[in-house]
């Protein structure tokens, strides 16, 4: 339970607050955090030039600085041209008049989102602030540090690295050589696929920190997840294989490699977690 510290001349005492002065609390720190989410997503919507140009469709053209760095790897450890991705000359179409102004809308509420993740975080925090005793109010300061880090990591490497290799490979794939079928994109179809596969690596980054609480609630432990290691070795090459554009094992690599270890990372989490509570 939250509570209120009020000063006192010799000590600092805790009151309790009502159900509903909770309510009242938890309600200006999301209105707060909705008015940053608002507010960054109208610096986006008025800011199309780096934001629609260079970002969001930034994939979409060849000097995009993933498909660089690709091509640089694959000739820097003699693989070649092998990574190096030839973008398709695609235009999106909208079928709708006002599909533009929509996506545009929704690009922007989810940039807003995410660039006002990390604040999101500090507003819950202090919310729960009050309720924490002295020794647990470090913990959760880096609590807040690392899953807003990992966060931003889960949608740069969603954005830079997993999108790219998905998109041209599906964007190149033909289920016939006749000639008879066309993949004509939509600008929905795009945004949806973007914005989704960026959000949920983001998510997917959060791993160590869904570890650690379910190793808290005893539902999971180190050796279980030591148990299934190689069980997960196989889910994420199988991952890679389907989102890479290619079968060479160099670009699998660069998607399977991070997400591994951050299984490692969370073996290590739910370790920590079981030594300093003691549980068994």
């Amino acid at each position: 339970m939250a509570l209120i510290e009020e000063e006192n001349t010799t000590e600092t005492k805790p009151k309790e607050m009502s159900f509903l002065q909770h309510l009242e609390e938890l309600r200006w720190h999301l209105v707060r955090s909705a008015a940053v989410i608002v507010i960054l997503a109208i610096v986006i919507f008025c800011m199309p030039g780096i934001f629609i140009d260079t970002i969001f469709l930034g994939p979409l053209r060849q000097d995009f600085i993933s498909y660089k760095a690709f091509c640089a790897i694959g000739y820097k450890i003699g693989a070649g041209d092998v990574m190096c991705l030839h973008v398709k000359d695609v235009k999106l179409q909208t079928l709708g008049i006002s599909e533009q102004f929509f996506t545009h809308m929704w690009f922007a509420f989810m940039g807003g989102l995410v660039l006002g993740f990390p604040f999101l975080l500090w507003e819950l925090w202090k919310f729960v602030r009050p309720a924490l005793r002295n020794k647990e109010i470090g913990p959760v300061k880096i609590f807040i540090v690392i899953a807003s880090l990992l966060f931003l990591m889960g949608i740069g490497f969603g954005y830079f690295v997993l999108f790219p290799m998905s998109y041209n490979f599906l964007i190149n794939y033909h289920m016939s050589d006749s000639g008879m079928i066309q993949t004509n994109q939509t600008l929905d179809d795009y945004s949806s696929f973007i914005t989704t596969l960026t959000l949920v690596s983001g998510i997917i980054f959060e791993l160590p920190v869904l570890v650690y609480f379910l190793t808290r609630m005893t539902l999971i432990t180190p050796q279980f997840m030591r148990k299934f290691r190689k069980h997960a070795v196989v889910v994420i090459l199988v991952v890679a294989a389907i989102v890479t554009p290619s079968p060479d094992v160099t670009s699998q690599m660069l998607v399977a490699v991070p997400m591994y270890l951050l299984y490692e990372i969370s073996i290590f989490v739910s370790k920590y977690v079981v030594k300093k509570y003691k549980l068994v």
